[in-house]
């Protein structure tokens, strides 16, 4: 009997086992594929930007450029997050030999920083490649994760110093870049025949591509009735942000605002309007907001307002009742999607006109379509795909 009733009890175990079974596999399939339509997709990029006098072309039109190139890379399905770096070089004898500046998503605060360097010395020939190469290399913070799309673009019209006898020589640079997984391209401005061999060996060794522009850069940049209003709701968005946080976090607020400010002094209404495109797309958040920004702590979810401490909040909040700071704040999120309506809008209109006034052959040989040609085919190995047939412009 009680043989019987074990046998009976495996049975019916069993039974139900082969019949659950399938439904923890389907549990378990639902689970991992949330978690990979969670997954961040994120890229990280470092220009290393010769920065002598014959440079000057193509460092003006990379200041104007910056934010379509931005948005060509965050174009993807994916919607990536982006972070940018620079290494700016020249030779030893000039002002410098080579100035990092590191990864951030803070685009801001890394462009108000690029407006400030301008072409200067150089003027004899080959420059301090190697160094740039090798700061950009080792130097640079950059993700230690494998699914991270890691790309450096070289950019410049000289070939390097090999007589430096106490430089790291790009071919063992380039060794320790494919060991992180860096992807290096290179591109020529001009066509000085000494550069085109070392950068086409420089981009055969770091898996890159080359490529050649004019001293110009060949970039397209076309004004348009639309960019006026475009850089006028850019600041208007940036106006919708709340900070809060300790006096650090007020530092780096009161930096990135400054920041903010510059651009808008500085830049061009076409330049504006291009960073007002990239600003509201959700690849461009990180930038909009900086750190600790309140309405978006707050209408995420992410914070609860009774949870900040009173002293931790902007001194406007701070002389209103409760009700009244969720009221505000709820308005600025209401204000702020309907800016972001109104750019995307724009910025359609934009595009459309742009796309009437560029022939094929200028898109082609454009800085920004050789910069898209070469991320759009990278990037597939980290999962990244690209539909659009060009570059943001």
């Amino acid at each position: 009997m009680n043989t019987k009733f074990i046998a009976l009890a495996l049975i019916v175990s069993t039974a139900i086992g082969i019949a659950v079974f399938p439904s923890i596999q389907t549990a378990n399939a639902i689970t991992t594929n949330n978690t990979d339509t969670e997954q961040k997709h994120s890229i990280e990029v470092v220009f290393v930007l010769d920065t002598t006098s014959s440079m000057s072309g193509l460092i003006q039109a990379a200041k104007e450029k910056i934010w379509s190139i931005a948005s060509t890379m965050t174009s993807a399905q994916q919607n990536p997050e982006i972070k940018m770096g620079l290494v700016a070089f020249r030779d030893r004898g000039d002002a410098y030999v080579t100035k990092v500046l590191d990864l951030s998503e803070d685009l801001d605060t890394m462009y108000a920083q690029l407006m400030d360097f301008k072409a200067q010395g150089g003027g004899d020939g080959p420059e301090s490649v190697n160094q740039a190469l090798d700061d950009a290399i080792n130097r640079i913070s950059w993700s230690q994760q494998d699914d991270v799309y890691k790309v450096a673009f070289l950019i410049g019209d000289a070939p390097p110093h090999m007589d430096y006898a106490d430089d790291i020589k790009f071919p063992v640079t380039l060794e320790r870049a494919k060991r992180k997984g860096i992807v290096v391209n290179t591109i020529q401005s001009g066509l000085h025949s000494g550069t085109t061999p070392v950068w086409k060996n420089i981009a055969q060794l770091g898996y890159g591509e080359y490529f050649q522009v004019g001293n110009s850069g060949n970039s397209i940049a076309v004004s348009t009735p639309f960019d006026r209003k475009l850089s006028e709701l850019a600041a208007s968005l940036e106006a919708t942000r709340i900070y809060y946080g300790d006096d650090k976090q007020r530092e780096r607020q009161l930096r990135k605002n400054e920041a903010s400010k510059k651009l808008h002094e500085k830049l061009s209404e076409a330049a504006l309007a291009r960073r007002s495109a990239f600003n509201a797309t959700a690849s461009g958040r990180a930038n909009l907001l900086g750190e600790s920004e309140l309405v978006d702590a707050i209408t995420s979810g992410r914070v609860d307002l009774d949870d900040i401490a009173e002293e931790e909040l902007p001194a406007s909040l701070q002389a209103m009742a409760p009700a009244e700071q969720a009221a505000h704040i709820e308005e600025k999120a209401e204000k702020r999607d309907q800016i972001k309506a109104e750019i995307k809008k724009l910025s359609d209109s934009r595009k459309r006109y742009i796309a009437d006034q560029i022939t094929a052959e200028v898109a082609e040989s454009s800085l920004d379509e050789k910069i898209y040609s070469a991320v759009k085919e990278q990037a597939k190995a980290k999962g990244l795909i690209y539909e659009s047939d060009s570059a943001e412009y």
